[in-house]
């Protein structure tokens, strides 16, 4: 398993920080009776650090090119799957599909065809949890429009929620994108 680099910092701050804190606990709790809850308090720290690492990871992937595909962008669970009039860009309807990651999932995102990035467009906003109904349109998002060599346009958002509430892309309009590449964290 690798770390993605968008982990590199928080991990390595979190670590020392847990380390800080066990270093606290085990002065204070030097003596025979308080055993117990020195190793209960061991055993959280690591889980906890161990979670900060996992939700970094990043998997080995096959990656597959079907031009008649459109991929996924992240891991997750389908949770709506309905036809929306798009106003930001595009202005149509279109079939949108939702995907909610949990906190165990790869936090990675790819990009689901491939073409030319046509239109990207970073939206400050808030962190309301994911089951919010204005989630989707007041968090902080990006909105990226793929063009496929079809002519085709795919258009797809990263929105941040009330844990994962930092959004990284590497989305430059008119940068040519491989289906499957990563897109942002």
């Amino acid at each position: 398993m690798r770390i993605n680099k968008e982990g590199y910092k928080i991990i390595g701050v979190s670590g020392v920080v847990c380390l800080l804190i066990w270093w606290v606990f085990y002065r204070l709790l030097e003596s025979d009776a308080s055993v117990v809850l020195l190793w209960s308090g061991t055993v959280f720290l690591l889980l906890f650090w161990f979670f900060i690492v996992a939700f970094f990871r990043e998997p080995r992937r096959v990656r597959i090119h079907d031009a008649d595909l459109v991929f996924a962008p992240c891991d997750g669970r389908v949770v709506v799957t309905e036809n929306v009039q798009e106003t930001e860009y595009l202005g149509r309807e279109m079939l949108q599909i939702s995907i909610f990651m949990s906190i165990t999932n790869i936090h990675m995102n790819w990009v689901p065809v491939g073409g030319v990035v046509e239109y990207f467009k970073y939206h400050p906003g808030r962190f309301l949890v994911a089951w919010h109904p204005k989630s989707s349109t007041e968090n902080e998002r990006t909105t990226t429009v793929v063009r496929m060599p079809s002519g085709q346009q795919i258009l797809f958002r990263q929105i941040a929620g009330l844990i994962a509430r930092r959004i990284i892309s590497y989305m430059k309009v008119g940068h040519a994108v491989e289906q499957n590449s990563v897109c942002g964290f």
